[in-house]
C-alpha cells in the first residue's frame, strides 16, 4: 500500500511529510526527472459561472485579500522548495478563478517572488488566464512588462445570447476589445471557446470558429460543454444540442481549424506552428508540476516514487492554515499499479502520441506491464504503435474515454 499522509484542516494540523520521507528506497526506479512546471492558483472571480466546477469563488467586497494572498503564495512556495531543490522551471501558469483581477503591482510582486525563489528556464513560458470583462490596456501592458508572455482568454462564444446563457460577465464587444489589447502587447495568446451550448446550432458554431480564426490568435482551445456535478447547470440542466448535432459540431471544428491554419495537437487544443502550450504539454507528457495556492495540485517525482499533493481548497481555510505555515491538505504516493493508467490518461490525449521510452522513464514501470492492454486497444482500432511511438488513432481520439478505460484494468 502507498503511504498516505492526511493533514486535517484544523488548528492542530500536523506538518506535511518531510522531503526525507520521499527519498527513502521504494518500489520504483525512475530514470531521471521530467521537466517541472509551476501552477499558481488565484481562486476568486467576479461571478461563478453555472457550468464551472473549478475551485473558484465569487468575490464579495474585500474577499479577494490580494496582499495577504500574495504573502501566503510566497510562503507556500518557500515551504515547497525542499521538494524541488535545484530543479529548473520550464513553464508557469497562473490560473483560477480569474487571475486577471490581480492588480498590476500584485502580479509584478508575484512574478518577482517566483524569480527570487526558483530558477526559470531562459525561454520559460509564463501564461496568465484572463476574462474579457477584466481587460484594461494599461494593466495588461504592465503584466507584459512584469514577464507574462502568454495569455489565455476565456471568450467561450462571440454570441451575446450564448454568453448570457453561460452566465458570462462579458459580451461580444468586450471579447473583441480583449483581443485587440492582446494583439497590442502579446505575440502569443490563446482563445478558449466552448461548443454544444444551450440553443446552439452548427451554423452558430461555425460563426464562432470563423470569428475566432479571423481574430488570429496563435492558439485555440475548444471544449464541449458538459454538465458537471456540483454546478448550477447540474441542478438546473439547460437543453443542449443532441449527440448527433454535437458530433457534427466536432467534425466541423476539425475541418474549420485545419483550413484556418491550426493543427490539432491534443484532444481539445489547436495551434499555429510552434505555438503549442508548453505548460499543458508537460502535463500531458506526464511531467512534474508544483501547484501553489488554494486547491492547487502537485505531481513531483523522486528517485523511487511519485508523490501527489493538494493544497487546502477553500481560500479562507488556505489563508488560515498559511498563518500556521501549513499549506498541504493531503499528500499521497501514487501506487505502482495506478501509474500506467495515470500515464495513459494524459499521453493518449496527444495526437502525435508519446515516445515509447517515455513510459518507463516517467513511471518507472516496464512497458510490458501493459502489453495486454496495448494489444487490446490495437485490436479495437483505438491505438497504434511502432518501435518509437504510441498514439491514439482518429477513432481512439473520438472515443478517448473508452480507450483510456482499457488501461484501468492494469494491475
Amino acid at each position: 500500500m502507498p503511504a498516505v499522509f492526511d493533514i486535517k484542516p484544523a488548528a492542530a494540523a500536523a506538518p506535511a511529510p518531510d522531503v526525507a520521507t520521499f527519498l527513502r528506497p521504494g518500489t520504483l526506479t525512475l530514470h531521471g526527472q521530467p521537466p517541472l512546471s509551476l501552477y499558481v492558483h488565484y481562486p476568486w472571480c467576479v461571478r461563478k459561472c453555472p457550468y464551472c466546477d473549478f475551485n473558484s469563488h465569487q468575490v464579495n467586497g474585500s474577499d479577494a485579500r490580494e496582499p495577504e494572498y500574495l504573502t501566503a503564495l510566497r510562503a507556500d512556495l518557500e515551504a515547497a522548495l525542499p521538494f524541488i531543490w535545484g530543479r529548473r522551471i520550464v513553464s508557469v501558469f497562473i490560473g483560477g478563478g480569474t487571475p486577471s483581477l490581480l492588480s498590476a503591482a500584485g502580479l509584478d510582486r508575484l512574478l518577482s517572488d517566483i524569480r527570487a525563489l526558483l530558477p526559470l528556464a531562459p525561454d520559460c513560458e509564463i501564461t496568465l488566464e484572463a476574462n474579457p470583462g477584466t481587460f484594461e490596456a494599461e494593466r495588461f501592458g504592465s503584466y507584459r512588462a512584469s514577464g507574462v508572455n502568454r495569455l489565455s482568454i476565456g471568450i467561450q462564444s462571440f454570441d451575446n445570447e450564448k454568453l448570457h446563457a453561460l452566465g458570462r460577465v462579458h459580451d461580444r464587444a468586450q471579447a473583441f476589445g480583449a483581443i485587440d489589447i492582446a494583439h497590442r502587447y502579446y505575440d502569443n495568446f490563446n482563445l478558449d471557446l466552448m461548443y454544444a451550448l444551450p440553443g446552439q446550432s452548427v451554423a452558430d458554431l461555425q460563426n464562432d470558429i470563423a470569428t475566432a480564426i479571423a481574430a488570429a490568435p496563435q492558439h485555440l482551445s475548444l471544449y464541449q460543454l458538459t454538465l458537471e456535478a456540483n454546478t448550477v447547470f447540474a441542478k438546473y440542466p439547460p437543453t443542449l444540442p443532441d449527440e448527433d448535432t454535437a458530433a457534427a459540431m466536432h467534425d466541423w471544428i476539425e475541418q474549420g481549424t485545419a483550413e484556418g491554419g491550426y493543427r490539432r495537437y491534443e484532444i481539445s487544443a489547436y495551434s499555429t506552428p510552434q505555438r503549442e502550450c508548453r505548460h499543458n504539454l508537460n502535463y500531458w507528457m506526464f511531467g512534474d508540476y508544483l501547484g501553489i495556492g488554494a486547491g492547487a495540485h502537485s505531481k513531483i517525482s523522486f528517485p523511487h516514487r511519485i508523490v501527489r499533493q493538494v493544497r487546502f481548497r477553500n481560500p479562507s481555510s488556505y489563508l488560515e492554515q498559511a498563518a500556521r505555515n501549513q499549506f498541504v491538505a493531503e499528500t499521497h504516493e501514487v501506487s505502482r499499479t495506478d501509474l500506467p493508467f495515470e500515464f495513459m490518461l494524459n499521453a493518449l490525449r496527444l495526437t502525435d502520441g508519446v515516445p515509447i521510452n517515455s513510459f518507463l522513464e516517467r513511471t518507472g514501470v516496464p512497458l510490458n506491464t501493459i502489453e495486454a492492454e496495448l494489444a487490446d486497444a490495437e485490436r479495437r482500432g483505438l491505438l497504434q504503435r511502432d518501435h518509437t511511438v504510441i498514439y491514439a488513432t482518429s477513432l481512439g481520439l473520438r472515443f478517448l474515454s473508452d480507450l483510456q478505460a482499457i488501461f484501468l484494468r492494469t494491475g
